[in-house]
């Protein structure tokens, strides 16, 4: 079974522009990767995190990655579909923060590949506001949609 996991999409408007914040993955892999490398800041649920248990990932994984508790009106935008079958749920919030002041939780990975050497990394690097134009640029392929799914959400409120 595929993996299922859960974001949120933090947004504001910067003299009535929409921008989303977007997260940049940390490690030496993805140090000199922009544009195609970012994410909505996202995570894999746990066992039986499903159904509304999934908006509750979203905020885990949003304050694991930024170090900021997601609050406000959340409302379901859609699902961002992987080719390997995973599915991201993806929801949105109006809010601010300070980006330098973003604290991530880190992992530890092999590095160099394989060499059994271990480097524990952020798992996020830096965050951005982008306007959408520029999120589709710097979204990682397979998010892109979600994009276009926040669009429809504005038109709406």
């Amino acid at each position: 079974m595929a993996s299922i996991g859960a974001g949120l999409l933090m947004y504001r408007k910067n003299d009535g522009i929409p921008e989303v914040l977007l997260v940049h993955p940390g490690g030496p892999y993805f140090q000199n990767k922009n544009d195609g490398y970012w994410s909505v800041p996202k995570g894999i649920a746990e066992v039986g995190e499903e159904g509304e248990r999934l908006l509750e990932t979203a905020k885990r994984e949003f304050e694991e990655e930024t170090g900021i508790k997601p609050e406000g009106d959340f409302t379901y935008v859609g699902i961002m579909k992987r080719r390997d079958g995973k599915t991201v749920e993806v929801w949105t919030f109006e809010g601010d923060c300070d980006v330098a002041t973003i604290i991530s939780n880190t992992c530890v990975i092999d590095w160099p590949p394989k060499s059994g050497n271990k480097l524990e990394i952020p798992e996020v690097d830096r965050a951005e506001f982008f306007t959408l134009e520029q999120a589709r640029k710097k979204l990682s392929g397979y998010q892109v949609p979600i994009i276009d799914l926040f669009e429809d959400y504005l038109k709406q409120i």
